[in-house]
């Protein structure tokens, strides 16, 4: 048998393959050294994060036959398009920034999720893009609904509820997280 390898790559935030990013991490928060863009000054935020979701795959073919795949996800933080205000940065704003790269985490696993889910056949390639672009609309809906419910961070318990929401779906879906 004559098998072949397909490799693809796609970003959520635009191609950033030249960027650095970080991964994220369960032991590794966000530190305001971390965001290094110029804050937008046509901004009334304080602050922006900017991470999105990597996917890859690879096909192991057979003749023309899909017979198996393997994919990557990675949750990423591009510290040179993440921006803080530095005179009002402060512990609370970066917390509510954190909990935007563990939304991004949290879809991240999901996607995992639903990727061992699927079954090797033909349509492999189209039912993995399709999962990556529904993945993608959920994360974003998501990020701009905290936004929306926390007033970007200002509404303190609805903030908390966030926090406490999020970390428990992580924890629900531990066996997906990024390593």
């Amino acid at each position: 048998m004559k098998y072949s390898i397909l490799f693809i790559v796609a970003f959520f935030v635009g191609n950033m393959s030249n960027e650095d990013a970080k991964s994220w991490s369960e032991g590794q928060k966000l530190s305001w050294s971390d965001f290094k863009g110029n804050p937008d000054p046509t901004s009334d935020a304080v602050a922006l994060t900017a991470s999105g979701i990597t996917f890859g795959y690879s096909l192991k073919t057979s003749g023309k036959r899909i017979v198996d795949y393997r994919t990557t996800v990675e949750a990423h933080f591009y510290p040179n398009k993440s921006w803080y205000v530095k005179s009002r940065g402060n512990h609370h704003v970066l917390r509510h920034e954190q909990l935007h790269f563990d939304i991004t985490e949290l879809y991240a696993r999901q996607f995992r999720q639903q990727l061992t889910k699927l079954v090797v056949n033909q349509n492999l390639k189209e039912q993995m893009r399709s999962l990556h672009d529904s993945v993608n609309k959920a994360l974003n809906e998501t990020q701009i609904r905290y936004d929306k419910q926390t007033n970007h961070s200002m509404n303190i318990e609805k903030q908390k509820a966030w926090e406490l929401f999020v970390a428990k779906e992580l924890k629900a879906l531990d066996q997906f997280k990024s390593h």
